[in-house]
């Protein structure tokens, strides 16, 4: 699949958003290294700490497809402006691996590509869990 193609499915999965709070629809496609897409789209609700993002939405159908090794992820929101994934959605991303390519789109030509090492440094990841209770 290109990268062109992840996006498209980006902005098809954008179109099912549930945003009638913030009016701000995001989409993502996230590809697996056995080749599947899944999809998501942010999914909002009048309690605010119940909304998910369309990161994890994608990610979360994968997971519960059985699919743990992760490839790239295209994420598209604002057309004027690159959308990246929130902070809760970055830690649920790195724990699946520093190498995944992160791809935030305005449109099927206008995207720039990041690792997640790049995109959120410094992280935690379940190789800091070998450490429990080691020495400072």
């Amino acid at each position: 699949m290109t990268k062109k193609q992840l996006i498209q499915e980006a902005l098809k999965a954008q179109q099912m958003a549930y945003v009638p709070y913030s009016n701000f629809p995001v989409g993502a496609a996230v590809l697996t290294r056995s080749g599947k897409v899944y999809t998501g789209c942010n999914i909002e609700n009048a309690s605010f700490g119940a909304t998910n993002c369309a990161e994890r939405t994608a990610l979360f159908k994968a997971i519960s497809e059985g699919e743990t090794a992760f490839d790239s992820i295209a994420i598209v929101g604002d057309p004027k402006a690159f959308t990246a994934p929130c902070g809760i959605c970055r830690q649920v991303l790195v724990e699946f691996g520093l190498d995944i390519t992160v791809i935030l789109a305005k449109s099927e030509e206008d995207f720039k590509e990041y690792t997640m090492e790049e995109i959120l440094p410094l992280s935690f990841t379940p190789k800091d869990l070998e450490n429990k209770g080691g020495t400072a």
